[in-house]
């Protein structure tokens, strides 16, 4: 195990100068930048001592970043236990960001918006959403919203405790303030409840991601297909970031049509892992569709950082092995025809024939 001074040796992969990092969330492109917010804990280097924040960073090239304050503040009634995890979208100008707001046992959304990007002022009509509907149940968060056949849509991630299903539960709005549930728009069986999706344009249809999460583990999905504008039918789908350092992958479409993945790394279970939090986000995978199988793949930005060996990266006659000291290795069994990694401290992310199935490890 490498010590505690491994995190800040990192030169590519965004986390704040202190406090504690999750899930990504709002990104995208507004006046001239990417902007990237995260969950965030400001004062402490381990969750739950207080109430998520959003924090903000900006980049023009996913590898030099500034940090700004943050964007979100647990400061209304309706979020006092958090501003937890969604998206954002620009209209006329103006920045919205999506966010579950929490307070208790209730989980609704909120909006806030702002005009240059740093700056933030919350609706005086929040919760804009105030519940689950019955296709729902209380695990009702991470509000993605997009514009999508000719109206605003909204994607709220649940579960259904009857039927024991995650679920993925659409709205629909003509002003990004008033919202109509139009239905379920898919679901897996055998789960718990879905966390952290995306719907975005991808070539001639629709994008859609979760992570979904089960009894015994959680898996990232993604699908390419046709959304009627109720429903989302898919044609290609596939669980490409295999982990198992990484979770809650949030999608978003950059002004040159890419699709591109950013996820938290390394996930719960190194929350306190080390004395100083150990969280940041991964590279910008861009998703593509190859050959009817969805792919991620290093955006072209950081192409430059991509080796073919690591130390930690062992070839074995079936595949290979990542080697986490002090863990169990992460292993990959099939054929390998490409191999390319990225090594970043104690960051490798690992990418397999040309991205069909990719890897992230904390060494």
């Amino acid at each position: 195990m490498e010590n505690v001074t491994d995190a800040a040796r990192r030169s590519f992969h965004y986390r704040p100068a202190k406090g504690w990092i999750n899930d990504p969330n709002g990104l995208v492109w507004f006046r001239g930048a990417y902007h990237i917010f995260y969950q965030h804990a400001p004062h402490f280097e381990t969750p739950w001592h207080e109430s998520m924040h959003w924090g903000h960073a900006r980049t023009r090239d996913f590898v030099h970043f500034e940090e700004l304050p943050p964007a979100l503040f647990p400061d209304r009634p309706y979020d006092r236990d958090g501003c937890w995890s969604g998206t954002a979208i620009v209209r006329d100008g103006v920045l919205y960001l999506f966010y579950a707001c929490v307070c208790g046992e209730t989980q609704a959304v909120a909006v806030a918006y702002s005009e240059d990007g740093v700056h933030f002022e919350k609706y005086e009509g929040n919760p804009v959403i105030p519940s689950f509907p019955a296709d729902g149940s209380p695990d009702f968060r991470d509000p993605a919203v997009c514009f999508a056949d000719g109206k605003y849509r909204c994607v709220m991630a649940s579960g259904n405790r009857e039927r024991h299903t995650a679920v993925l539960l659409l709205y629909e709005s003509d002003d990004l303030l008033h919202w109509r549930y139009s239905g379920v728009l898919r679901e897996w069986e055998n789960a718990k409840f879905a966390e952290c999706p995306s719907l975005l344009r991808f070539g001639n249809g629709y994008l859609l991601a979760a992570s979904v999460c089960r009894e015994n583990g959680h898996s990232f999905s993604m699908a390419a297909g046709a959304f009627s504008g109720e429903r989302f039918f898919p044609e290609a789908t596939g669980e490409v970031d295999k982990g198992p350092d990484q979770y809650a992958g949030q999608i978003f479409r950059d002004p040159a049509g890419r699709a591109l993945l950013i996820s938290w790394i390394p996930g719960w279970n190194y929350a306190g892992y080390r004395e100083t939090d150990v969280g940041c986000l991964s590279v910008p995978r861009e998703i593509t569709l190859k050959d009817g199988r969805l792919r991620a793949y290093p955006a072209a930005e950081v192409r430059r950082f991509l080796r073919d060996s690591d130390p930690a990266l062992v070839r074995t006659a079936d595949g290979f092995r990542i080697r986490r000291p002090g863990r169990e290795d992460a292993v990959y069994t099939g054929e390998v025809r490409e191999l390319a990694c990225l090594r970043d401290a104690d960051i490798l992310e690992v990418f397999v024939n040309g991205g069909e199935e990719v890897y992230t490890a904390l060494i």
